[in-house]
């Protein structure tokens, strides 16, 4: 019988009856049913979240800060109400409690009253984190607590992103601010420089002033010293001036008492007798021409007549009180005036002492003459002038009485000043002691000065290096110190708030749920297709193996119509998971030769374990589906499983499958394709030859194969 009768002849089984045709249609869709149904029910749950409902509870009351006010729950809130992360219910606490507890809801966020207070602390003396608090009840999904762990953690860092924002926005601020305090003080600072630069100049100039100020003091003191030397000399002077002005003016007060009333009883005889004296120097002056010629013989004259009365008064008298008569006897003479002899003597003595100077007037006359060589040019000048005065006394005599007082008043006024005077000296003195004592003090003041101001200007001195030594800082400190305008510092501070970022680039996205797991699923449902098949088709036909037929061509009858079945169960599966569940595959053709591929693999190999075991071979095609499942790393990373599953990994077919499919459906290199063709390849040929064997082996019957132990 050739091979492809041999073949179909178990295919033609199912068409004698609706019933096989039935069994023929499930065989062919159940791969289509378990792979596709399970890839639509997991295709893109997280882009169904929006359908879970959450609680959400906004508790905060707010907080102040740097005058702001701060709503960071109103905040968070109003974002999550706008986005579709999930199906937000805005209730109480309490609300939220008993929704989480019995169902309502999977799990509760919670805004809670301090959460902005907390935020705001960021700024202030004591900082504080703020805690979203999150509810979830594993007893309603575990993996609704496992996404929003991922979820919440998302809204973590982006409220913590933006706390962070503000925080870090302030310090900018402040950056800048110190930065522009500093350029202000730098700038001060070399405004000092200057100032002290000139101030240390100043002292240098106020040390050498107090120097010359020194010299000038001691000067001074000296100075003093002397002049109140004289001071004490001008005080004792004035004090005898006012003494000697104090007894001319009780002197003249005096006299003036005395003269005053002879002065107003002679007014007139003064006045008469001057006015003589100025005519009688007139008649003299204008007669001196005439005195010039006669003064000789007058002058002798008079000596002569002078002689003469001399002898007469000295024959006569002889001496005072007594008189010589003509008889030469002597008289005492008596109190009557015409015969009283001492009278005669009186009126001849009188007579005697006029000759006497009429002769030494005339002899004075005489001689001035001769003196004058008989030009007396001179002698009329000064009887000028003494008629002038004359006739000046003259008319002042009325009035000596008015000048005398006016004299009196003046000496008291002057007696009166030279007491002041004397009291000034006195003060003077005492002043002059007081300003000597200062003197001496302001020199020993100027000399401590001194010393003072050359310390200022050596302290001025290091602190004009140290001024500059500052202002240099301050200007490389503000250089150091970064100024961000309004761009700068809203850039920086995002990166500082959120300094990492995941820069995830994924090589070959799986854009949904499904797609990333479709190479999972997919040959699972072929796997169990293959399985479900040869519980329909026998793996070996019992009539060629009762004919003798060679073992290959049995193997093969019972091998072709399961590998057609997996065609076509690939054909369409694929199908409706490309044009109704919508798996993209970035090499198609090589996705569905390869799914080929792998079909005729897993019916050769499911082919074998029931060929050789039997019904117990169907219990291991489960047993090795579930290896296959565990070891395959269609979830996790095989990486991530005990030990165990990792040592199986490399040597089961559905693992490399697994990888190949992943490339064929989502890109990526081709090296794990051929290599799983090759495995698959191996898989096949070694499954056929073993089932060979095991066709060889059954063409002799034993009682086992008659009375089988166990028939499913």
């Amino acid at each position: 019988m050739r091979l492809p009768r041999l073949a179909a002849l178990e295919l033609r089984r199912f068409t004698r009856g609706r019933l096989p045709r039935a069994a023929l249609v499930a065989l062919m869709v159940l791969p289509l049913l378990y792979g596709g149904l399970y890839l639509w029910s997991f295709w893109d749950p997280y882009g169904r979240l929006d359908r879970i409902p959450v609680a959400l509870v906004d508790d905060d009351r707010g907080a102040t800060a740097d005058g702001k006010r701060i709503t960071a729950g109103d905040d968070i809130t109003e974002e999550l109400l706008k986005s579709d992360t999930f199906a937000w219910h805005r209730v109480s606490a309490a609300e939220a409690r008993r929704g989480v507890e019995d169902g309502t809801y999977y799990l509760s966020l919670t805004m809670p009253a301090d959460f902005s207070a907390r935020v705001a602390s960021s700024s202030g003396d004591s900082p504080e984190t703020g805690a979203l608090q999150v509810r979830t009840n594993d007893a309603n999904n575990y993996i609704v607590g496992q996404i929003s762990k991922t979820v919440f953690g998302e809204v973590r860092s982006a409220a913590s992103a933006k706390t962070s924002r503000g925080f870090l926005d302030r310090i900018f601020v402040s950056f800048s601010d110190i930065h522009g305090q500093t350029v202000k003080a730098a700038h001060g600072a070399d405004r000092l420089e200057a100032g002290i630069d000139k101030a240390e100049k100043g002292s240098k100039d106020l040390a050498d002033g107090l120097t010359e100020a020194k010299k000038g003091s001691s000067k001074l003191a000296k100075g003093l010293k002397k002049l109140n030397s004289g001071a004490g000399d001008l005080e004792t002077g004035s004090r005898q001036v006012a003494d000697g002005t104090q007894t001319l003016a009780d002197s003249v007060d005096g006299a003036a008492a005395q003269v005053r009333p002879f002065l107003k009883a002679n007014r007139k005889t003064i006045g008469d007798t001057a006015r003589l004296v100025a005519d009688s120097a007139g008649a003299v002056r204008d007669n001196l021409d005439t005195l010039a010629k006669t003064a000789p013989a007058a002058a002798k004259g008079a000596r002569a007549a002078s002689r003469t009365l001399d002898d007469v008064y000295t024959a006569r008298c002889g001496k005072a009180g007594t008189a010589v008569g003509t008889d030469g006897t002597t008289t005492t003479s008596g109190t009557d005036g015409a015969d009283d002899p001492d009278a005669a003597c009186a009126d001849l003595k009188r007579a005697k002492d006029a000759a006497a100077d009429v002769s030494a007037v005339a002899d004075d006359l005489n001689t001035l003459v001769a003196d004058q060589d008989g030009d007396l040019s001179t002698l009329s000048s000064g009887l000028g002038t003494l008629q002038r005065q004359a006739d000046a006394l003259a008319d002042r005599a009325p009035h000596l009485t008015d000048d005398l007082d006016d004299a009196v008043k003046k000496i008291d006024a002057l007696n009166a000043g030279a007491a002041e005077v004397a009291a000034g000296a006195k003060t003077l003195h005492t002043g002059l002691g007081t300003a000597r004592t200062g003197a001496t003090d302001l020199n020993t003041g100027l000399g401590t000065l001194k010393s003072g101001a050359g310390e200022l200007h050596g302290g001025l001195y290091k602190l004009a290096d140290g001024s500059a030594t500052l202002a240099d800082g301050l200007h490389d400190g503000a250089g150091k110190i970064p100024d961000y305008d309004t761009a700068d510092r809203d850039r920086r501070t995002g990166v500082m708030s959120d300094p990492v970022r995941l820069a995830s680039q994924d090589l070959h996205a799986a854009p949904n749920y499904g797609t990333g797991f479709a190479p999972y699923f997919i040959p699972l449902s072929l796997w169990v297709g293959a399985m479900v098949a040869y519980m329909l088709i026998a793996p070996l036909n019992r009539r060629a193996l009762a004919a003798g037929a060679p073992a290959w061509r049995t193997t093969l009858a019972g091998w072709l119509p399961v590998a057609a079945l997996g065609v076509l169960q690939t054909a369409a599966l694929m199908a409706v998971l490309h044009w109704a569940v919508g798996l993209e595959m970035a090499r198609a053709a090589a996705t569905v030769g390869f799914l080929f591929l792998t079909a005729a693999c897993f019916a050769a190999v499911v082919q074998w374990l029931n060929a050789r075991f039997g019904a117990a071979g169907r219990i291991l095609v489960l047993a090795l589906l579930m290896l296959q499942l565990t070891s395959a790393g269609g979830t996790y990373p095989v990486e991530t499983s005990p030990r165990f599953f990792g040592a199986l990994h490399p040597y089961l077919p559905m693992s490399h499958v697994v990888e190949a499919l992943r490339r064929l459906i989502t890109g990526g290199g081709t090296g794990p394709v051929w290599r799983a063709c090759a495995v698959l390849v191996a898989f096949t040929a070694g499954a056929l030859v073993l089932t060979a064997l095991t066709a060889r082996r059954r063409q002799v019957w034993t009682p086992a194969r008659l009375h089988p132990e166990l028939s499913l």
